[in-house]
């Protein structure tokens, strides 16, 4: 089973799609009615490899999934699409005498599961919380990749002042460690902070977190020199 292809650019204003998975047609076209009444997009399908070709637009996104398919166990399918480069959040669909395993489901990170046959306010509830989780995920990694732009522009000046900054170094002490004179850090670290987008002190820890850029190396070697 290949993985997923997705577009380029997460679109926060497209219409979220639900992607269905069933080897039951009557079930699909179900779905995709109701979803589509509510102002979601839809996509069924009714084997795994025709999901996993299927290209993936960078909208929220969730997928509904069956767990007992004819040629396949849709946790498997599950375990698969937590492994790609792009997770879906899952809602899982179930018969009563597979409630264990869509428990073990949930366990591996699914946003629900119900019970077929089920009421559809419940699924719709089930696809809304799993619809804003994505969108939620994307923001982040938005903008965690518009830090990593920003992150990108400095110079290894910069990322060092950047470094002892948010170790809470104060100018004076970074210059004595960097061999530079105070003005001359003054500088680096106000085009660091410009580049980055920080207005504040504590707006820069935030984005050293989100880049993992840990600053207690920098406090073991200013402590050390």
């Amino acid at each position: 089973m290949c993985g997923m292809a997705v577009s380029d650019r997460f679109d926060d204003d497209g219409t979220p799609m639900v992607l269905v998975l069933d080897d039951d047609a009557a079930v699909r076209g179900a779905l995709d009615s109701l979803f589509r009444s509510v102002g979601y997009a839809a996509a069924t399908f009714g084997a795994p490899d025709e999901l996993m070709a299927f290209d993936l637009p960078m909208v929220p996104c969730c997928l509904v999934l069956d767990i007992r398919l004819k040629e396949a166990n849709g946790l498997d399918v599950q375990a698969r699409l937590a492994d790609s480069d792009v997770p879906i959040p899952v809602v899982l669909m179930t018969g009563h005498g597979d409630i264990p395993m869509a428990v073990s489901g949930m366990k591996a990170g699914a946003i629900d599961f119900l019970v077929k046959p089920f009421r559809e306010h419940d699924m719709l509830a089930a696809v809304n919380a799993a619809v804003a989780a994505d969108r939620h995920r994307r923001r982040k990694e938005n903008q965690r990749e518009h830090l990593r732009s920003a992150f990108r522009t400095l110079t290894a000046r910069e990322r060092e002042v950047m470094g002892f900054v948010t170790a809470g170094l104060m100018n004076k002490q970074i210059a004595g460690h960097m061999n530079l004179s105070e003005i001359t850090v003054k500088i680096h670290r106000g085009n660091m902070m410009r580049k980055m987008g920080a207005q504040t002190l504590p707006d820069l820890v935030r984005m050293a977190e989100a880049l993992s850029v840990r600053p207690e190396p920098v406090l073991r070697q200013a402590a050390c020199a």
